[in-house]
């Protein structure tokens, strides 16, 4: 692992911020590392508002957008509200279709099978429209590149809105309205909202024509900050307002489906983090496992006995999605194993039987265990469909973007993409996305970095320093959970390997003068544990945590790595 300790800031600043928010000299450094370096900033940031929301018309198209659903209410046209089999897709068709259903009767959902139709707009979505008299279809967490299919679409008399917040093509679709933030030509203030945060934003606009303001609105927040979880968008600016809110309705006023999960964990207080790895993959076996449908009908249920049955059904889709990720994931690793006579920049293997539906998670764990730029391809119909995940630092899309001649369609972000091509140009593509990695990639990122906020010492962790750091979530992108290094520490004696299988690390650290000792826990850690053996003295880099047992609440640290 590269330790890399970010840059102090200027220490004028540092001093003026402690004295203005009377903080210690690491809470002011956390604080302006993430741009905040004024009372005002402060207040901002550790007690969001939803006043802090943008109007949601210096979005382009806001209006056409809003005058397009109007006109469908006031001439009774059938809305078919569509999106993304993903949590984000999901999440959104929820929230679109419960709002509209508040104002019109004639809404229907539409998730494209991830099988049959794949990613985003298809054919298929629009002869179903057609055959069903739909004159207005509302796109989620997709369309913006789907040119093609829209105008196809308006041939037949049915209109589009977008909402999405993916990077568009040269050219956009002649919809009625294309909201997406990264258009070149919308100055929305904030352009890393996720696919449900647009559509948030227009159910906002819709609710203004009514004289209603965000706070009639608050009920939907809890799939908003599903939605920026699960998508990994950056928790600041308006993300950090909408998952804040939508965090305290998952925990107060959970919608049913959402609850039906919780009690299946047992879990009460959630936090941003709870949502990505407990939540999120229930919501998102649905679609990799059997069909997006299900998500959507567990988020818009009303009745609770409903919800829990819905639950039960998506808890076992989980189960098999788990199942069927680990042992793709063990054949991959063989795979890699046989390729590994000569060094390469890239992970890229493929298997004609592996499920279409868990290969983005395969990929994650394949970039976890080697580090690379890593692409997971498996058959779909007659061609071949990949799951991209990348190293912190390059962006795949654009790698991709270098190999598009070999490519039949991609789309995505800068660290997760999806892409088809022709069997017969895999091989030409595997050599030309290997080229583009090795001729532009900064080597260093090929070794797994940990960004310090700040060094410490051992002193400076106190019950009061930890309740302020409580108030920087919710983490994410942006705004992540703060790393701390420490030097000169010794394990007090009983450090041990704990686990069933003895893969961790469990000891209690001190350092030189400081009166405070701390119990620390390294996952997957356990081979480390001679760094700490016979009181010799080493450095840990760790986040700060709270443990709970028996009624007892203390600090512990949770171990990012440790050296000697």
């Amino acid at each position: 692992m590269r330790w890399t300790l970010k840059p102090k800031p200027q220490k004028e600043k540092v001093e003026a911020l402690k004295e203005s928010l009377h903080v210690d000299d690491a809470i002011a450094t956390l604080l302006i590392q993430r741009g905040i370096e004024t009372f005002e900033d402060a207040k901002t940031f550790f007690r969001p508002s939803l006043e802090d929301l943008h109007d949601p018309f210096l979005m382009k198209d806001m209006d056409k957008a809003v005058a397009r659903i109007e006109k469908a209410i006031a001439n009774n046209e059938n809305i078919l509200v569509y999106g993304d089999y993903d949590v984000d897709g999901t999440t959104s068709v929820a929230l679109m279709s419960t709002y509209l259903k508040t104002k019109h009767p004639l809404v229907h959902t539409y998730i494209p099978n991830r099988y049959d139709e794949g990613y985003g707009v298809s054919y298929k979505g629009i002869n179903f429209a057609l055959e069903n008299d739909f004159t207005l279809i509302v796109a989620l967490d997709c369309g913006v590149k789907a040119v093609e299919k829209v105008a196809h679409a308006k041939t037949l008399g049915i209109d589009f809105i977008i909402c999405d917040h993916h990077r568009p093509g040269h050219e956009l679709p002649d919809a009625a309205a294309v909201l997406d933030p990264k258009r070149n030509d919308c100055e929305y203030p904030f352009k890393e909202l996720c696919g449900c945060g647009v559509g948030f934003k227009l159910i906002q606009a819709l609710a203004s024509k009514e004289g209603k303001t965000v706070d009639d609105l608050v009920e939907y927040l809890d799939l908003v900050a599903t939605a920026i979880g699960a998508d990994i968008v950056p928790i600041d600016g308006e993300n950090r307002v909408l998952a804040y809110f939508g965090l305290m309705i998952i925990n107060s006023h959970p919608r049913p489906g959402i609850k039906a999960i919780l009690e299946q964990v047992e879990k009460t207080e959630l936090t941003i983090t709870d949502v990505v790895f407990i939540v999120a993959p229930r919501i998102n076996a649905a679609g990799r496992m059997k069909h997006g449908n299900y998500a959507v009908a567990l988020l818009s249920e009303e009745e609770e006995d409903k919800a829990r049955e819905f639950a039960a059904e998506i808890d076992q889709y989980n189960l098999d999605r788990r199942e069927t990720d680990k042992r793709i994931t063990e054949e991959a690793l063989k795979q890699i194993e046989k390729q590994k006579e000569q060094e390469r920049f890239t992970t890229v293997v493929y298997d004609e039987d592996w499920h279409k539906g868990v290969i983005g998670i395969v990929a994650s764990r394949l970039t976890e265990t080697y580090y690379r730029p890593t692409l997971v391809f498996t058959k779909s119909g007659d061609k071949l469909a990949a799951s991209a995940r990348s190293v912190k630092g390059f962006d795949v899309y654009n790698a991709l973007e270098a190999c598009s001649e070999h490519i039949e369609q991609f789309g995505g972000h800068k660290y997760a993409a999806g892409l088809t091509l022709k069997e017969e140009n895999y091989e030409a593509f595997k050599r030309a996305f290997e080229h583009v990695v090795e001729t532009t990639i900064d080597h260093d990122l090929l070794i797994p970095e940990i960004k310090i906020d700040a060094e410490v010492n051992l002193d400076a962790i106190s019950p009061k320093f930890y309740r302020i750091l409580k108030q920087f979530a919710p983490y994410g992108p942006s705004n992540m959970t703060p790393v701390f290094k420490t030097e000169n520490l010794i394990d007090t004696g009983y450090g041990k390997c704990v686990g069933a299988d003895k893969t961790h690390l469990r000891l209690t650290v001190k350092q030189q003068n400081a009166s405070n000792n701390f119990v620390c826990v390294g996952f997957s850690m356990g081979d480390k544990i001679d760094l700490i053996l016979d009181r010799k003295r080493f450095s840990a880099v760790y986040s700060v945590d709270e443990n709970e047992w028996q009624g007892n609440v203390s600090l512990q640290f949770k171990l990012r790595d440790i050296k000697a």
